[in-house]
């Protein structure tokens, strides 16, 4: 029987964060984002155009990691929400995880060698041990949001703020990028070698701020001593069950998948498309990719607040249609139209905003869901199968890019040599790869968010059940 919406009156009292906490918070986000976005952008045509990788085996090389990344999530996921430690269950994985995570990042931008399979499994092995890494980190603080409020509007408003200094840490990293490129120019080994140092250390920080600056109001939530929750114990494929059993995070896990293969998809083929299509220079990749996460950031605030008064259906809807038709716009774009690019950048900025903001604020709902019907809290297990379904489809993706430019006569970089002029398939391909398919990724994440069953009414009825449950224990 369908249960009528509660008076909002009815609800529990809305959680306020303070303006410390939220921006500690989102700095927790700040590294990870950092080497996240240099690694969308710039480690395929990092591997190809100065490591000299065949693109194939480049794209193989991101393949093996986001995989091991991938297996990874689940497992920790599970032991961070096992964990017993004075600092919490979240804290520990990623204080201790902070350092690690900023060496092996600067180790994958060093060129140990010129043959192309001790750069395979030196690059892979990087690649596992480093996504290892970012997981101890990364993982644990994106389970911080629902133990952080419960309240539908303070969820959106702390990921605006997380991802404020996400998409700001993609764009200082890519400022750095260019102010690089300007200062050490042609010799592009030691740029990317300059950059990797820089933002290894820049990335390393925010995570002890993060800490630092939200600690309180973790320690304030924790209704008991930091005790192993008996839930937690069970068997992996028992969570597995229970995790795959809740239909709105199907669902959200699904609008995730396919708004972030679009992001990667783009993310990783704009540097091509700019140089070999567009036949400018890579510092032009640069303020093309500073112009999309520019009108991002800006962005994230003003769909925050239409996110509050029409819902989180409604503003992904508006930014992904926008997304769109800049998609589209880039496939019939030709070189020389270069202020016409930038309007495009400039559009799909604005729907690049959503795919960050929108999932990450449903997530915490469908954690809330799972309490109401099982009794427990299992933040790291949700969080850890969004994540690693994610990580899975991008590998695949990416892969099939890498592979598909090989397959299409995509020339690889000669070490120290200019960049060579690519066949008519290979620019085929480029343009596929940068429009028609992020376009239907994009179209199968609006149909999934359609179907999406938690509104904002749906979210005050469990808030109320889960306190009127409180009440009687």
């Amino acid at each position: 029987m369908a249960t009528a919406p509660p008076n909002s009156n009815d609800a529990p009292a809305a959680e306020k964060l303070n303006l410390s906490t939220k921006v500690a918070f989102g700095a927790g986000d700040l590294g990870t984002a950092i080497t996240a976005n240099l690694l969308s952008f710039v480690l395929l045509v990092f591997l190809t155009n100065v490591a000299g990788m065949p693109a194939g085996l480049a794209g193989s090389v991101y393949l093996v990691g986001k995989i091991s990344d991938a297996i990874n999530d689940p497992i920790i996921g599970v032991m961070s929400d096992r964990t017993v430690h004075p600092w919490g269950r979240r804290y520990p994985w990623m204080i201790f995880g902070a350092i690690p995570f900023g060496v092996f990042f600067a180790l994958q931008w060093i060129v140990p060698s010129t043959n192309l399979w001790v750069l395979f499994w030196y690059y892979s092995i990087i690649a596992v041990i480093f996504n290892l890494t970012y997981t101890i980190v990364n993982l644990p603080y994106t389970a911080l949001t629902p133990e952080l409020t419960q309240d539908y509007n303070e969820r959106t408003s702390l990921n605006s703020f997380r991802f404020a200094f996400s998409i700001g840490g993609s764009i200082l990293s890519l400022i750095l990028a260019l102010v690089i490129s300007l200062l050490i120019p042609g010799d592009l080994k030691r740029q990317y070698l300059v950059l990797g140092l820089i933002c290894a250390v820049i990335s390393v920080l925010p995570i002890f701020w993060c800490v630092l600056g939200t600690r309180q109001r973790i320690f304030r939530n924790r209704p008991t001593p930091n005790t192993p929750n008996p839930e937690a114990s069970m068997p992996l494929k028992a969570q597995i069950r229970v995790a795959f059993q809740n239909r709105p995070f199907l669902y959200v896990v699904g609008v995730y998948l396919f708004s972030w293969l679009a992001v990667q998809l783009t993310a990783a083929i704009l540097p091509y498309f700019v140089q070999n299509w567009m036949k400018l220079s890579n510092t032009e990749f640069y303020f093309v990719a500073i112009a999309v996460q520019g009108t991002a950031i800006v962005m994230l605030f003003v769909w925050t607040h239409l996110s509050q008064r029409y819902g989180k259906r409604v503003v992904y809807f508006m930014g992904i249609t926008l997304w769109l038709i800049a998609q589209i716009g880039l496939l019939f774009l030709q070189p020389g139209q270069v202020a016409l690019m930038y309007i495009l950048a400039m559009i799909a900025g604005c729907g690049v905003s959503t795919a960050y903001l929108i999932p990450w604020s449903m997530i915490p709902d469908v954690v809330d869901l799972d309490e109401l019907n099982t009794g427990q809290r299992r933040e790291g297990v949700f969080y850890a199968f969004m994540v690693f379904l994610q990580k899975i489809g991008l590998a695949l993706g990416l892969f099939l890019v890498g592979q598909a430019l090989q397959l299409a006569g995509f020339q690889e970089t000669t070490p120290g040599q200019p960049l060579p002029i690519q066949p008519d398939s290979a620019l085929f391909a480029i343009r596929m790869a940068i429009a028609p398919i992020p376009a239907l990724t994009l179209v199968a994440g609006m149909v999934l968010t359609y179907f999406y069953p938690i509104t904002r009414e749906v979210h005050t009825e469990i808030l109320l059940k889960l306190s009127q449950r409180q009440e009687n224990l």
